[in-house]
């Protein structure tokens, strides 16, 4: 399937769930700490400058905005996480936003996480992933910021971050430098093979329940085991940094799944934590 990139608009910025976009298109969900450069790489990905805000400061974008891409697919631009100097109530709605999201079965069809490659994933990153790999839809990591780098830095850094969130060989770590466009097309072409062709039953959905716990009690994954009363997650497979791998376990619910009431996705917002240089 042809796309042209280049050919985009937007459509709505969601505040609520009920504004969420449900007519079967593909989304792709872009998601990122608050200074990681989100916005950047999306405009750089549609060729346009200033296309999706880049604001003065992190933590900006406070509702769900979807592009359209060639009228063939959603891009969709989730609020950032981890810093924002703005109030609790405001964090918290931001958190809810995002965990209806995130439980709406069948409408991310494929994950693209920012990470900064400067810098080891943080807890909130490798909680991000987590949640992604919950939905049970592929996942590209996005070294943002390569142009930041040394030449010698960049093959330890990204076995760094495949290491932190226990990537298995076949999952993509892209270097990507919004500034000067590096990795903009293998970007476009991991988007075209794994997202556009993914096709998922809205019935087909993952148990949460770990995940949730983890988010909502910022505990180990081996604790909140011992502490959560739903199906655990497997951990035999192992990635290629040799951390312990999630299995997803998918099982069919209805449209609407009950899922455990922890804050989860809350909890990345309620939190500002101090930006890094």
């Amino acid at each position: 399937m042809a796309i042209n990139f280049n050919k985009v608009e937007f459509i709505l910025s969601a505040a609520s769930e009920k504004q969420f976009v449900r007519d079967g298109m593909p989304q792709l969900a872009f998601a990122g700490r608050s200074n990681v450069g989100k916005s950047s790489v999306i405009n750089r990905i549609v060729n346009r400058k200033n296309f999706a805000r880049v604001g003065a400061s992190p933590g900006k974008t406070s509702q769900i905005n979807y592009f359209k891409i060639d009228g063939k697919l959603y891009l969709v631009d989730l609020p950032g996480y981890g810093y924002a100097k703005v109030s609790k109530t405001e964090r918290d709605r931001w958190g809810k936003l995002m965990e209806s999201y995130f439980q709406s079965a069948g409408l991310i069809h494929l994950g693209v996480q920012i990470v900064d490659a400067r810098h080891k994933p943080t807890a909130d990153d490798v909680t991000m992933h987590d949640y992604f790999v919950q939905t049970g839809c592929p996942v590209v990591i996005v070294a943002n910021k390569l142009d930041k780098l040394k030449a010698r830095e960049i093959e330890p850094n990204l076995a760094q971050i495949r290491e932190t969130l226990s990537l298995r060989d076949d999952e993509l770590v892209i270097p990507f430098s919004a500034e000067k466009g590096t990795g903009k097309e293998q970007l476009i072409a991991a988007i075209l093979d794994q997202g556009i062709m993914l096709h998922r039953k809205a019935s087909v959905w993952v148990d949460h329940t770990e995940a949730f716990y983890r988010i909502s009690r910022g505990i180990s994954g081996a604790a909140s085991k011992a502490r959560c009363s739903g199906r655990r997650i497997q951990t035999s497979a192992r990635g290629s940094g040799g951390g312990a791998r999630r299995r997803r376990s998918k099982f069919h619910l209805s449209p609407n799944p009950r899922l455990p009431q922890f804050d989860t996705l809350r909890a990345l917002h309620a939190c500002g934590r101090r930006r890094r240089r």
